[in-house]
């Protein structure tokens, strides 16, 4: 095997400090016919189209950060699916300023490694194969450096693979430390098909799979993906091994932590365009070595007995759950047990302190309950307020039920209010629903109303693991009552709208917008609550809220995902108005976000063409009342999986799609209807890609450009905030910098 032109495109300079905002990628193979001259034993016949770009098996990203200094070894496999020899120049994005320590081509089992060049020659060469292909989607490689290499042969039907390792210092912002791979880059050109095997747009991303290893001199804190679900293997506190593993996902790989040896660490992202409101995240976190024990609270347990709770065995299933509860509590703690059907039965009169021989009281108490009468949660819920007294101690109230109110007070409004005017300092109220049988919006109100949000335990679910897992969850705060003091800084529409506890063992993750007029650096947030026996405040110093950060591009999605969430929450508990309608169009339109008034619009997880007006879809009279009505149900398999829904958003943490996308995702997966990139979603209507934020009313100053003109590959290539929204296809139109650029064949 030779090895032509092997060319760095990042210089071999000394590491520097960056920031997460500079981008390396998936590296791509685009393939040609092989050169004659070598004599291949099956080239490629005149008239015969290669496609764009080999498809991508596999990708293994293995990664050691140690004092923010990170190599990474990315190893890949692509696919020859043709049944021809071919040769490739091979391209990778990578930080200007990082430094490759290697590079190999595996031939028959053999590493073979290259030798490193100039960047300019990978430049003239990548820009002079985006003029020649005149395809799009290579344009999103347009603007980076790049490492370059001329792969011979491809076998036919035959797969490559490729290794190459480099290093570079991460940045860390307001003390946050950032990693970032992103496999998005190069998505469009991973979707094109093999020659005549597919149709276009339907090849799909490989098995994606990496080990991030991070050792630190201080403690880590807030280990936190906004973008995978990732498993966190913390070792000594030290050290930490993050591990992920997809299939199908396009989604860029993003890793935050923190770095603190204080009794709690608080990390800051911040994403702010020029000219508009900023979008924060803050991650709070106990360090699991305090010495202090978790604040001392009060639980009631409140168990649903009704005839109901027989079928499919629900009570045997909740006897576990609610057993695990009780044995769990800790020294200090305060409970007690009432059950209710037609009337309620109190365990004891009063709290008891949580003894090993008062838990086994707890525990035989629930062995001994029967199913059977109706369901009076009304009467359960004032029995159970009146065992709180007036002090700081965190009270929560566990009610679990599987049916609507059948004796007693029955009206929703009377129920709620009656919890209101008992106003019990410092409760926090966690329903749990059982089955499709439940009133969805008072379940909702008690918990949003009362620090709280209700969880809902579908048929398939399993009871036990489900509330086992919450009280495991919640057994130990450490910071109760929690206030966060934000100094200067102008904060607005922050979620969750009520502060939950801070425990043992997770972290808090709140994000909201801020407004400040002008820089504001080495902000001190305050953190206080109460804390072992008293009353504590924390401060975390030199902390930024800029006005200008484009590194975190996911933050207005994930908040635009919470606030959908509390709107819905809004109209379900109050009734529909036009503001709030329009804003969850508006919200869930620009950021593909899966709500009711969106996701009909949508054809196999995309978005349908309709006509707009605006930037709004427009949502014709009797769809609009089949929505308000969905949103009107209160009790049922439809009104549960609302509250789900609304629930999930208002809690959420990731800021893209799964892969798999389904019935209960929050986000719309990348579709040939739908594309979300950067923070703008694009609606593919009538085969051109109109950027949601694009409101022709706005009446913004027009830049119209011809595919593949001069003009059009010169905004391309000195612009990379244009190229990755030109690389959506030849049709496309999308605001930025104050101008609407329509591009056209």
């Amino acid at each position: 095997m030779s090895l032509r032109n092997l060319v760095l495109a990042a210089g071999l300079a000394p590491f520097l400090l960056f920031s997460a905002s500079v981008t390396f990628a998936q590296g791509i193979i685009i393939p040609r016919p092989c050169d004659i001259q070598r004599r291949c034993p099956r080239p490629v016949p005149p008239g015969i189209a290669l496609p764009v770009n080999l498809p991508v098996k596999s990708v293994n990203i293995d990664t050691r950060i140690e004092g923010q200094v990170a190599t990474t070894k990315v190893v890949q496999v692509f696919e020859n699916r043709t049944g021809f020899t071919l040769e490739g120049i091979y391209f990778f994005p990578i930080p200007g300023n990082a430094s490759v320590q290697g590079f190999a081509i595996w031939e028959n089992g053999k590493r073979l490694t290259g030798e490193v060049r100039s960047k300019e020659e990978a430049r003239r060469i990548y820009d002079q194969i985006v003029r020649s292909m005149m395809d799009p989607g290579l344009l999103e490689y347009a603007g980076e450096d790049l490492f370059q290499a001329s792969i011979f042969p491809i076998p036919a039907d035959s797969e490559k693979k490729l290794e190459l390792t480099y290093s570079q210092v991460l940045g860390a912002d307001s003390g946050t430390v950032s990693y970032v791979y992103p496999l998005g880059t190069g998505k469009a050109v991973w979707n094109r098909a093999a020659a005549g095997r597919e149709p276009r747009g339907s090849q799909q991303f490989g098995t994606v799979a990496g080990r991030i290893e991070i050792v630190a001199k201080e403690p880590l804190r807030n280990i936190y993906s906004p973008s995978h679900k990732i498993d966190t293997n913390l070792n000594g506190g030290n050290r930490a091994v993050v591990t992920f593993e997809s299939n199908g996902d396009p989604n860029d790989f993003r890793l935050f932590y923190g770095l603190s040896k204080s009794e709690f660490g608080l990390s800051l992202i911040t994403y702010r365009e020029a000219g508009k409101d900023g979008y924060y995240l803050l991650m709070v976190s106990p360090n699991d070595g305090l010495e202090q024990r978790s604040v001392a609270k009060d639980v009631i347990f409140v168990l649903d007995t009704s005839g109901s709770m027989q079928d499919d065995g629900k009570l045997e299933k909740a006897r576990p759950a609610l057993n695990f509860g009780i044995r769990s509590l800790n020294q200090g703690d305060r409970f007690n047990v009432i059950s209710f059907s037609g009337e309620e039965h109190l365990m004891e009169t009063r709290l008891l302190e949580a003894t090993e021989a008062n838990k086994r009281r707890g525990v035989d108490f629930v062995a001994d309950l029967k199913a059977n009468g109706g369901t009076n949660i009304n009467d359960a819920l004032q029995a159970a307020l009146a065992q709180f007294d007036g002090s700081e101690r965190p009270k929560m109230l566990v009610l679990l039920t599987d049916g609507l109110p059948t004796v007693g007070e029955r009206e929703v409004e009377k129920i709620v209010d009656n919890v209101r005017t008992k106003k019990v300092y410092g409760l926090r109220l966690f329903p749990f629903g059982v089955g499709y049988d439940v009133n969805t919006r008072l379940l909702d109100t008690l918990g949003s109303e009362n620090a709280g949000l209700a969880g809902y335990v579908q048929p398939k679910e399993d009871l036990e693991i489900r509330v086992s897992s919450f009280f495991d969850k919640v057994n130990s705060p450490v910071l109760s009552d929690v206030e966060i003091d934000y100094g200067p800084v102008d904060i607005e529409k922050n979620y969750p709208r009520e502060l939950s506890d801070i425990f043992r063992g997770s972290q808090s993750v709140i994000t909201g917008r801020y407004r400040n007029q002008g820089d504001l650096k080495n902000v001190t947030l305050r953190l206080s609550g109460l804390f072992g026996s008293g009353r504590r405040t924390f401060e975390f110093r030199e902390l930024d809220f800029p006005l200008k950060s484009l590194e975190n591009e996911f933050l207005p999605r994930l908040w635009a995902s919470r606030r959908v969430g509390w709107l819905m929450e809004q109209i379900r508990i109050n009734g529909e108005s036009k503001e709030l309608k329009d804003e969850i169009v508006d919200l869930g339109t620009r950021y593909g976000i899966v709500t009711p008034y969106t996701s009909y619009l949508a054809t196999d997880g995309s978005f349908r063409a309709r006509d707009t007006v605006g930037n709004r879809f427009a949502i014709d009279g009797a769809a609009s009342e089949d929505i308000a009505r969905t949103m009107r149900e209160e009790s049922g398999r439809g009104a549960v999986k609302m509250s789900v829904q609304q629930n999930t958003l208002q809690s959420n943490t990731l800021a893209a799609p799964s892969a798999a996308g389904g019935s209960d995702s929050v986000f719309l997966g990348q579709t040939e209807s739908n594309r979300f990139v950067g923070t703008k979603n694009f609606i593919k209507d009538k085969e051109v890609w109109t950027d949601t934020a694009f409101d022709e009313s706005k009446r913004l100053p027009e830049i119209r450009l011809k595919f593949g003109s001069r003009e059009y590959f010169d905004l391309a290539l000195n612009n990379s905030s244009a190229a990755k929204y030109l690389a959506i296809g030849k049709n496309v139109t999308f605001v930025l910098d104050g101008h609407v650029y329509y591009v056209r064949e």
